[in-house]
């Protein structure tokens, strides 16, 4: 079964003369361990897409099933309860809560899902540890850098363990090398840990995680080629990135 499957789905802002049409008639599926890249110029439909999968906006015309559920015939309680339970989010401006250590950060999903504080912040460190953050267990993000920011959301994004990772623009606030890492990372933990993951994104870069690379240009899908994953994941054998 897919964890995402977009039916025929488009999304219009405004009526009459003043409608704009921001996505148009997509279908896609994804899959548990694939890896999808999203790109296109600005204002082509892409982040529209990404919030329609997410639940966070609603289509105009189509459907969206989310491991097999309609998500039109969910009442909000029930999407917020998706969201939390079948996905994870990583977001450009990383949305951490600035008053929250990074551990604290890691753990809020936890204890918004129910979980005790205690084996909630043994998840969130385990989580940090993994991405190299057990320095920073306490430190607020004020004092992180921008790759240690995206990397406390990343950690956050998984605490859950959602089936469905998705990825708005996660390396435009980001160094070259520190882009690379946090590629690598999503790549990674994809194939490790069998989730799907959507980016949406202008960074070609992001190109060398993608298992597919899907083109959207004013609302329509309109190309789609392999991407550099079997080159570049060293789960798969790959070189790593350069």
């Amino acid at each position: 079964m897919s964890v995402v499957t977009v039916q025929d789905v488009s999304k219009i802002f405004g009526t009459g003369h003043t409608a704009v049409t921001a996505v148009n008639h997509v279908s896609l599926e994804v899959e548990a361990g694939d890896i999808v890249l999203v790109m296109g110029p600005s204002g082509s439909g892409k982040t529209s897409l990404l919030s329609m999968i997410g639940t966070l906006m609603s289509p105009t015309t189509g459907r969206i099933l989310i491991s097999g559920q309609d998500t039109s015939t969910l009442a909000p309680a029930q999407l917020s309860r998706l969201r939390l339970r079948e996905f994870g989010f990583v977001f450009q401006t990383f949305n951490l809560l600035s008053a929250l250590t990074a551990e604290e950060n890691v753990m809020l999903p936890l204890l918004t899902a129910g979980m005790h504080r205690k084996p909630a912040q043994a998840k969130a460190r385990s989580a940090l540890e993994q991405l190299q953050l057990g320095h920073r267990l306490r430190s607020l993000p004020r004092d992180l850098s921008g790759g240690e920011k995206q990397r406390v959301a990343i950690a956050r994004s998984l605490a859950n363990d959602p089936r469905l990772i998705l990825a708005d623009e996660p390396t435009a606030n980001l160094d070259a090398r520190t882009g690379q890492d946090v590629t690598l990372l999503l790549c990674e933990t994809a194939c490790r840990e069998n989730r799907a993951v959507i980016i949406v994104s202008h960074d070609q870069r992001l190109r060398t995680a993608a298992k597919r690379v899907i083109t959207i240009d004013d609302g329509r899908l309109t190309t789609e080629e392999n991407g550099e994953h079997t080159l570049n994941c060293r789960i798969h054998g790959g070189a790593g990135l350069s």
